[in-house]
């Protein structure tokens, strides 16, 4: 038998009630709930000696199980006199002193102040079926009722979906009256999407509005929202923020029951905010693996991504997690990434805070209490120490950390918050400079120093760095195309002449600078912070050989270019990101690869030089314009792919007759790779010079 209305209007007809109620018979029907799934708000704010009025009590036995509990001076009204008669007649003898009375709620027959609590499970949303005026003025003529019977510091406790307009009305309504407005969360997805036939979608919510005594020309609104999990509610400054706090939680519930449903919705990410302070606490990525056959242990799993690990490939990419999740075994796992400016007390309490959050993305068919595996690397959550937060004018937010790599060291990283995934710029800390060394020294000095000795001042950032060391695998790429010059062993004795766009943290231009003595390098960069950020966090200093310009690299090159004497480099780098984040391509901004451009960079560019690019695009059409764009200036072009980045070297010469054939090429990158790991050289031993320059070859356009 089907007894949902036709249309939503419906709900609001006193005929449709009627025959509801004539076809459901004497079975009681819950709209939202049982009296079990809401008894924890009910309790909350209804005391037992206080006297209640539930409006639209339909068959429902909440009323009845309120009363076995203590709440015994309970009325009951609807409009449907089926109802009422079926009602009286199940209660008469077990329940006397509950009264149930037809009455229509926008005409109620009580006098004033007549209640302490009015409670209401699924009635506002019945007649709020729309926002035709019509409707708009029989609601308002309901709340108008609500407010009449209830006393001063009586509660309105409506058990609703909040839909938006449904929301709307209600909070509007009291607040402009002068109520406190509390939305608490009662029904959490987990218990919705964990049914055979989950009911709804949405959570249910309680609005809790309190009548205040009227204060005359006062405007305070109060507006709180209390999620199910928390204590203790959160104040927001409007009614739009309570509306929009209420709609994420809505949004999430939903998800949930998509992913409960079925496997495979694509890449689904959500951030899981700090209660108090709303801020992001953990990022989740949801990752199905519908090739895993499923078992008993295999069906769902968490991984603790540790800290500062979260920007590496195989937990930042969405094709790395989804290998992740492939090699783990399971049929869904979910990656855990911790923010930066939270605290962490350790794996077990991290475990202990997302248990329940994380069981409402389990997917379907997973047995009943079927214990859940949490993941990680090495069993800890890893370390981060912000060493400095600041705002730059042109790059924004960003901030200066410290964190633990796979193999125990420690890495510097410069990280822009509107892009916090990426690393702008990395650094190798000295072992002997650990947090835990560190702070042991500092122990042991304060232990033999002198009451009245003064502290010791802590070391400069710069001296902690390891300069030898390249940490980014473009940069790794970038220098290798110094091989595409000349016999390495002339790079080193014969002055080299290098142009460098965009700083950052100064790696690059320092390591060309520390490990071919003869090179003068000038260094551009639009952001004076970044100057300032190398040379106090990253080990940057400028010397008689290197020199920063605090310029627009395009006005730069442009004064180059047209000046009388122009100069001529030997390596041109671009290695500067794109401020726009609307762009497909990032990395570097659109007009730095425009063909009038890229003629200038050809007019200071030595006729044997090498022209380095770092491209970052995601668009495949504009990418393949770019490389058009640059073939038409540079008829040599080679592409060096990053595996495992989105990154990708682009290597432009001018004259494709001078470049060495093949094998010579991969005998000078060999020779380039050996000069540079000869003892005091510091060249990163897990990269293969020999693999980049076969790139080089094999990727010719």
């Amino acid at each position: 038998m089907n007894l949902l209305p036709k249309s939503s209007k419906e709900f609001g007809s006193v005929d449709y009630w009627e025959k509801f109620f004539q076809q459901r018979g004497k079975k009681a029907f819950e709209w939202y709930g049982t009296y079990l799934e809401l008894c924890g708000v009910l309790h909350k704010y209804m005391k037992p000696r206080e006297k209640v009025l539930v409006i639209g009590c339909g068959n429902s036995e909440l009323s009845e199980q309120l009363y076995d509990v203590g709440y015994e001076d309970i009325v009951n009204i609807d409009i449907s006199e089926v109802v009422i008669k079926q009602m009286k007649e199940r209660n008469a003898s077990r329940r006397p002193q509950m009264s149930f009375l037809k009455m229509d709620m926008t005409q109620m027959e009580f006098p004033d102040a007549s209640f302490q609590v009015v409670l209401d499970k699924g009635t506002l949303d019945a007649v709020l079926t729309d926002e035709e005026e019509k409707t708009l003025q029989q609601v308002d003529r309901m709340l108008a009722e609500v407010g009449r019977v209830l006393q001063v510091g009586g509660r309105y406790l409506c058990i609703s979906l909040a839909q938006a307009h449904v929301l709307k009305k209600a909070v509007g309504h009291f607040s402009r009256e002068g109520w406190m407005v509390r939305v608490h969360q009662v029904a959490s997805s987990q218990d919705q999407v964990l049914e055979a036939e989950p009911r709804f979608s949405l959570p249910v919510f309680a609005f809790i509005m309190t009548k205040f005594r009227p204060v005359p020309g006062s405007a305070l609104q109060i507006f709180e929202l209390c999620a199910q999990e928390q204590g203790k509610p959160v104040r927001l400054e409007s009614a739009e923020q309570l509306a929009e706090a209420v709609r994420e939680r809505q949004q999430y519930a939903w998800l949930c029951s998509q992913l409960y449903r079925k496997a495979g919705l694509g890449s689904v990410s959500l951030d899981l905010c700090n209660g108090d302070t709303g801020e992001p606490r953990y990022t989740l990525h949801v990752v199905d693996s519908p090739t895993v056959k499923p078992s008993r242990d295999s069906h769902f799993a968490i991984f603790i991504i540790p800290q500062g690990r979260e920007t590496e490939w195989l937990f930042g990419m969405e094709e790395g997690r989804k290998q992740l999740a492939a090699s783990a075994g399971f049929r869904r796992l979910i990656t855990v990434a911790l923010h930066r400016g939270q605290q962490y007390e350790g794996m077990d309490s991290i475990q202990a805070e997302l248990s329940a959050r994380v069981m409402e993305l389990a997917p379907a068919g997973m047995p009943a209490r079927q214990q859940v595996p949490f993941l990680s690397v090495g069993g800890d959550i890893g370390v981060r120490t912000v060493q400095h937060q600041d705002c730059s004018p042109l790059s924004g937010d960003y901030v200066v950390e410290d964190v633990q790599g796979d193999d125990k060291r420690y890495f510097r990283r410069l990280i822009f918050l509107s892009n916090r995934n990426v690393v702008q710029s990395e650094a190798r800390l000295l072992k002997d400079v650990s947090h835990r060394a560190q702070k042991k020294r500092k122990k042991d000095k304060k232990k033999q120093r002198p009451a009245d000795a003064p502290e010791d001042r802590p070391a400069a950032p710069g001296q902690c760095i390891d300069r030898s060391y390249l940490c980014c695998e473009h940069h790794k790429a970038m220098i290798a195309g110094l091989a595409l010059l000349r016999n390495p062993e002339l790079l080193l004795e014969t002055p080299l002449a290098l142009l460098v766009v965009g700083l950052g943290g100064g790696s690059l231009p320092l390591f060309v600078h520390d490990h071919f003595p003869k090179s003068c390098i000038d260094a551009v960069e639009i952001d004076p912070s970044m100057l300032e950020v190398a040379t106090r966090w990253f080990g940057f200093s400028q010397s008689d050989r290197m020199k920063v310009h605090i310029a627009d690299g395009l006005d730069y090159i442009t004064s180059l270019a047209g000046g009388e004497v122009r100069p001529h480099y030997d390596v041109i780098m671009f290695d500067v990101d794109s401020k726009d984040p609307t762009l497909g391509m990032s990395c570097p901004p659109p007009a730095f690869v425009d063909q009038p451009f890229l003629q200038k960079v050809k007019s200071i560019l030595t006729p044997e030089g090498v022209f380095i690019l770092n491209l970052v695009c995601r668009d495949l059409g504009l990418k393949d314009s770019v490389l058009a764009g640059l073939k038409a200036v540079f008829p040599l072009l080679y592409v060096r792919r990053i595996e495992g980045e989105v990154n990708e070297i682009l290597f432009c010469q001018l004259h494709p007759e001078q470049t060495l054939a093949t094998p010579e090429l991969l005998e000078v990158a060999e020779a380039l790779e050996q000069t540079l790991r000869r003892p005091g050289r510091g060249w990163d031993d897990t990269n293969d010079l020999k693999r980049d320059s076969r790139a080089f070859h094999a990727k010719r356009l």
